[in-house]
């Protein structure tokens, strides 16, 4: 099988590693790929949100199948060009892909499949803002209504810094989503979705604020662990029951299955999971995580989902112990990132590229906020943990940064769902 994956994240080096160790691909693209990918797989210069573009040159490269990584691409129906075309695709259209695109339809989807979540509100115009904030109580939650790679999300007890975050968005033209907030520890549930078909993955725990302590701006996350040691064992079936497959159902009985992977962001809340958030794509950096310890082939399960025949596959299989992957992120991140300083160590075992490009002269550069995840994996999550930080000592980058303590709490015993009111 050719496989071409589309992207230049930590995620699609992730996806391409996984890929390359699946003796069923005969050959391996990433376009447009970046350091890491490099090493592993052909690389191609590519617009991902051009769907012609991308349509022609997996054409051109005789892809039998496309793995689309990003959420840009399928928003804009990259996905579908590319079935259009004739050729297999991983990843939703663009109708089933507003899932992520407008948190606004997201929360239509839910309420008709009455699936948990926060109460909502949207606003459109700064003359309703003021009304519909007072109707809410602090922490507040804004959020940009459409794509914002992780950053269009304010949590924050100060009405005036809400009100501010808000204000920016509706002058820039975007629709704002203000929302009740969530208590609890936070998991990430990838799941195989083919229509009605769902297939979770092993769930994990990623870090979204920049500094130690969860303090500071949101990011695009600065870390990941799986599994979740704290977890209840029944947990992946009941959201799978009560969120995932409503909403699943709901998708095919609008005409728009979805055909991918759906990320459900909960919240472990004193009244049972509710979502925070659905994406239509694997997310980065809990993929980092997730995939070194699938031992199912993964080319076998992306076609399967691409070609309708999820329903037909055999249990997953896993590994034993955990995975932690931390993220190195460049000087300034999340505001605008210091770009093209020299890194060193990042050829070593467990570093993917994130933000990376190679000079002419060979060697390596920062291309973007976030520049490298490290990954460590072991026995259990505290070797695991050992395991990434080690191998964090060997990277290099002038003024980068990274959190201390990615897992500690899971590590210590600190995390517990909270039990019911």
């Amino acid at each position: 099988m050719r496989v071409l994956v589309v992207g230049s994240g930590a995620r699609e080096h992730a996806i391409v590693l996984a890929l390359a160790q699946d003796p069923a691909v005969t050959a391996l693209a990433c376009a447009p790929g970046n350091a890491g990918t490099a090493a592993v797989a052909e690389q191609h210069g590519l617009d991902v949100r051009d769907p012609r573009a991308v349509a022609a040159a997996a054409k051109t490269w005789a892809a039998d199948l496309v793995v689309i990584g990003p959420e840009m691409p399928l928003v804009a129906g990259v996905a579908d060009v590319v079935r259009a075309a004739g050729i297999a695709c991983f990843g939703p259209g663009a109708d089933a892909a507003r899932i992520e695109g407008s948190k606004t339809f997201a929360k239509d989807v839910m309420a008709a499949a009455g699936v948990p979540t926060a109460s909502a509100v949207t606003v459109d115009t700064p003359a309703r803002l003021d009304a519909e904030l007072a109707g809410f109580t602090p922490p507040y939650v804004v959020k940009d209504d459409g794509l914002a790679a992780g950053k269009g999300v304010v949590v924050t007890d100060d009405l005036d810094a809400a009100r501010a975050h808000a204000m920016r968005l509706l002058e820039d033209g975007h629709p704002v989503l203000l929302e009740s907030y969530l208590d609890g520890p936070e998991v990430s549930l990838f799941c195989l979705v083919d229509g009605p078909t769902v297939v979770p993955l092993m769930p994990a725990q990623d870090f979204k604020r920049v500094g130690d302590g969860d303090t500071g701006p949101n990011t695009g996350g600065m870390g990941a662990y799986a599994p979740l040691p704290w977890a209840p064992p029944d947990l992946v079936d009941d959201i799978v029951t009560r969120i995932v497959a409503p909403v699943a159902a709901e998708l095919v009985a609008r005409g728009t299955p979805f055909s991918g992977l759906l990320y459900a962001g909960l919240a472990l809340t004193s009244t049972g999971p509710q979502v925070v958030e659905f994406n239509c794509r694997f997310g980065d950096p809990e993929t980092q995580v997730v995939l070194p310890l699938l031992r199912t082939p993964l080319a076998g399960l992306f076609h399967a989902v691409a070609t309708g025949t999820l329903d037909r596959q055999p249990p997953l299989e896993w590994s034993e112990g955990a995975a932690v992957t931390v993220v190195v992120a460049a000087h300034n991140y999340p505001g605008t990132p210091q770009l093209g300083d020299v890194v060193t160590g990042s050829e070593g075992e467990g570093v993917l590229h994130a933000g990376t490009r190679r000079r002419d002269d060979g060697a390596v550069v920062s291309a973007g906020g976030r520049v490298l995840s490290v990954v460590g994996t072991g026995a259990d999550l505290a070797a695991a943990r050992d395991d990434a930080y080690r191998r964090l000592e060997g990277v290099r980058l002038v003024g980068s940064h990274h959190r201390t303590d990615i897992a500690l709490r899971a590590v210590q015993g600190e995390v517990a769902v909270p039990t019911p009111a």
